[in-house]
This record gives C-alpha cells, structure tokens and sequence, in this order.
C-alpha cells in the first residue's frame, strides 16, 4: 500500500494514479470490483473503476437518485449493505462479469474527506455474498486514511502541475517580451546609448530618462532592469499623468481598509508590489506638486506608510523615472522640487528623437512590419524603394510610436488590397500616407495667414529649436482649419490623438487662444 503514495508522487497522469490506488484496493481486499467517485455538487463523477464496464467512467450518479450512495456520503464509518438489501445497487449490470444479470453481491462503501471536506466515496463490490466477512475493521480504517491522504497527495501534485505549467508560460511570454522589446538599431547614438544604459544597470542609481513623446522610454527602463541584479524581481510600471491626484498616494504607497470611501480592503502599492526589483514612474514631471514631498520621502528612507496607517514598511526598490519634460526648466517655473528632482536624476540619460537615428528607421520599420505579418496572417511582405525613400524624408514628430503605429496602418492597407495570399506583397509609399517634407511645407504656407519663415534659418538656431518653430506652426495652422478640433487635427497630421495631446502641451500650444483668434 506504501507504493501507492510514491506512484502518486510521481510525474504520471492523475487518472493513472486514481487506477494504481484502485488496483492495490482489488488485491488487498479480494473485491471484483471497485470504484472511486468524486462528488461535484450533487452528483457523484467515476474518476476511476476496476472491474467495471468500461462505460462506467461516462456516467454520472445523481445523490438523491441512488439511496445507497447517498447513505455512503451521509456516514463518517464504512457502510456494509446486507446481500438481500432492497436499496437498489448503482452497479447492478456494470460488474464486469459474464452474469451480468446478477443482481446480489456484497457491497461496502466509504466516504472519503479530504481537509475534513466531503470529497467523495469509495465503493468495493463483490459478487459472492460474504465476501466482505473477514475484513478487519482496523485495517480498513487504516487503509481509508490512506487513500485519502493519497487523494489528497494527487491533488497537490495536480495544482502544483498545473502552477509549473503557468509560471513556465508566463516565463515563456515575458521572454518574447523581452525580445520584442530589445532596442533595435545600429546608429552611433543607439550604440552609445545602449552602451550607457549597460554601464549603468549594473549599479543601483536612480535613473531620469528623457526624452520627446515616442522616443521608447519605457523600452529603455526595461532594458535598465532586465540588464541589472535585480532582473528576476518584478518591474512595476506607474504612469504618473494617468492618476488622478486624490489617488496618487494610495497607488505608490498602499492603503488599509476604511482609509477613504471606497477602501473596502486593504491593499498594497506599487512600493511594496516592487520591493526587491524596480519600480518605473513615467510621465513623473506630471507629478502633482502636493504630491512631491511623500514621493522624496520614500526615496530617501526607503520606508512606505499606507494611507490609514501609522505603520512603516521597507520597500527595496531602483527607481526608474521618465519624462518627455525638461525638468531643469520646470524646477526654475516652480513646478517641480529641486530637491527631488536632484534625488531621481543621479543618472540622467537622453533618448535621441527618431529623426536622429538615420537608417535605424529602416530597422525600426522592417521590425513593425514582421510584428503585423504575424499578426495578419500575410505571406512575406517588404517595404518597397519610395517608401524606405519616404521614412528616410520624414522627420517624425511622434517619433518610434508614430512609425510603430503607420506602418499598422499600411500594413492593414496592403492586407486589404493583396489579390494573392501567396505572393511577395510589397509596402509603397502610396500606402504610408507620409507627406514629404515639401508637402509638410506647402500645407504650412498654404494654411498660415503670414508667411512661414524656412526652418533652420536664423543664424545660430539649433536643429531642435528649429524643429520645434517647424511643429509649431504646422500645428498650429492645422487646428485652425479643423476649428480647434483636436481630434481632426490628429488625424490630419497622421498623429495618434493620445500623442497629440502631449505634442501640444510639449510645444506649449494653447488651444483656447487659438481658439479666441479664430
């Protein structure tokens, strides 16, 4: 009987396990057949029988339509039911016998409890009468205390199987992630980039990312993490702008129950959800100035205080924040702590615009492309000479996002338009919907009142500064044409209606005096 709990501990199917248990039972107690039920609300389910028909498995026995199985439930000892019992037997036909018009037979049956629950029962059956007459009762007792801690042993196994089976696919994904999420390009500010975000992930400084909107900032913060000592914990991920302000505080920190209206339980915050590994706060230069001094504090202790509580916890955790704001400028405008500021951007590091990466936009195209194949089902796919021509002239506003985000939508273009499924399909520039930047120019002088003066041509104007003027202007002309319609003017500009939002904040657009000169 022994053997049975160690077959149960091995790697073999639950249904294998429920059978070896059932056969020890066979040759122990010389019954022709045996039967183990599981009970699933009111009805009792074969998991596995010996010495029954084999069509046993598929039936189900429902409790109140089965007196003597219900007795069995109903007993905490076993249950012996007399040969000329009138309770009718579940089994009468189902013995594997070549009478199978026999109807009276020694039956006995257990209820096993697994955690002190009904889990279910334990049926032997013999066809002599008396077959069960020298059973001792200690050894039986014995042996039910046995196949339920065997059950119970299977069960474990199941669920820590089925939990293996889980993490090994959640590994399985967050590994794709992790190659999806590479940063791809060859360009020398890439190069440099990479270089420096290796150096710095073996350290655990706090790191300011920044960047224009688009740029792959949160690329850049998991690559921080998965190159640093902390890989294997959790990188927990805050947008800051997406907040609202009365619940900043109890999504960093926590909050027990009952602390505001709503609080039904307690719960922890992002501190303490990334204690061990680190935690990304994007959009920090949104942070509500309120909000400023709790964040400093936790940086500088190292403790976390749920709102409601007197209590302190230790959160071990990197800090890793981004913005798409110059912060300096914002510390000068008294819009952020210097303090704070200082205290996040130990190690700053500077995304480079799209627009300087030269052919990385190439690399960066062919890789979203592969992605929407995929997903598309499509044959091979490939981007022709006026489009690579067109993403080379284009000076992306909306930087990796924007591209990720237009090559989707020329792909679903092409999709549509394919007359083969086996066929090389091929990208034009037709499809991209891209202006030139001729055409970026024309729409600009066409839609101003006043002449646009040529980026780029006051002495001693940086390529940024010139850029920025550029966007101004064409944005600013747009939305006076789409009558201050943000969402219009986004899809003029081919730009997502999230990114143009944060463009115009960015640039220091205001809408409502463009709207008041209208």
């Amino acid at each position: 009987m022994i053997s049975v709990v160690s077959d149960l501990s091995r790697q073999i199917p639950a249904g294998t396990r429920y059978q070896r248990l059932l056969e020890s039972i066979h040759c122990h107690f010389h019954c022709d057949a045996v039967a183990l039920l599981r009970l699933r609300g009111t009805a009792l389910h074969p998991l596995a029988a010996f010495g029954l028909s084999d069509d046993t498995l598929g039936r189900t026995f429902l409790v109140e339509d089965n007196p003597r199985l219900a007795r069995i439930l109903l007993s905490r000892e076993p249950i012996r039911f007399e040969a000329d019992s009138e309770l009718p037997d579940p089994y009468d036909g189902l013995v594997d016998s070549p009478d199978t018009r026999l109807h009276v037979h020694d039956c006995m049956g257990i209820a096993l409890y697994v955690e002190d629950k009904p889990w279910g029962i334990l049926t032997l059956d013999a066809l002599e009468p008396g077959a069960f007459d020298s059973i001792d009762p200690m050894e039986l007792r014995a042996f039910i205390r046995l196949a339920e801690a065997s059950i119970k042993v299977a069960g474990l196994i199941q669920s820590l199987e089925l939990q293996v089976r889980k993490e090994h696919e959640v590994a399985r994904l967050l590994s794709e992630d992790v190659k999806r999420s590479e940063l791809i390009g060859g360009s020398p500010v890439i190069k440099s980039l990479i270089a420096e975000l290796d150096l710095v992930a073996g350290s655990d400084l706090s790191v300011l990312i920044s960047g224009e909107t688009g740029v792959g900032k949160e690329l850049v913060a998991r690559h921080i993490h998965v190159a640093s000592s902390r890989a294997e914990a959790p990188l927990v991920y805050v947008n800051c702008a997406a907040l609202p302000e009365n619940l900043i505080e109890s999504e960093l920190f926590g909050h027990t129950k009952g602390a505001f209206s709503g609080a039904t339980g307690a719960r922890a915050g992002k501190f303490e959800l990334a204690d061990g590994g680190s935690l990304f706060l994007d959009e920090i230069g949104e942070l509500p100035l309120g909000m400023q001094p709790k964040l400093l504090r936790a940086l500088q202790t190292g403790e976390v205080q749920r709102v409601g509580s007197d209590r302190y916890h230790r959160a071990d955790v990197r800090i890793i924040a981004a913005t798409n704001r110059n912060l300096k400028q914002e510390v000068v405008a008294g819009r952020f702590r210097a303090d704070l500021y200082h205290r996040l951007s130990v190690y700053p590091v500077l995304v480079p615009p799209l627009r300087e990466r030269g052919r990385d936009v190439l690399l960066l195209a062919g890789h979203f492309l592969e992605l929407n194949r995929r997903k598309l089902g499509l044959g091979s796919l490939r981007l022709g000479r006026s489009a690579c021509s067109a993403l080379l002239e284009y000076s992306w506003p909306g930087n990796v996002r924007e591209l990720e985000h237009l090559i989707s939508r020329a792909v679903l273009r092409l999709s549509a338009l394919r007359k083969q499924s086996g066929r090389v399909l091929t990208l034009d520039a037709e499809l991209l919907e891209l202006p030139r930047s001729a055409d970026l120019q024309g729409a600009v002088r066409a839609a101003c009142p006043t002449p646009v003066e040529e980026p780029g041509a006051k002495r001693g104007q940086s390529l940024k500064e010139a850029t920025d003027l550029f966007q101004i202007d064409l944005v600013t002309a747009v939305l006076r044409r789409k009558s201050c319609n943000r969402t219009a003017a986004a899809r003029e500009l081919g730009v997502d209606p999230g990114n143009f939002n944060r463009l115009l904040k960015r640039l220091g657009i205001n809408v409502e005096e463009i709207k008041k000169g209208i």
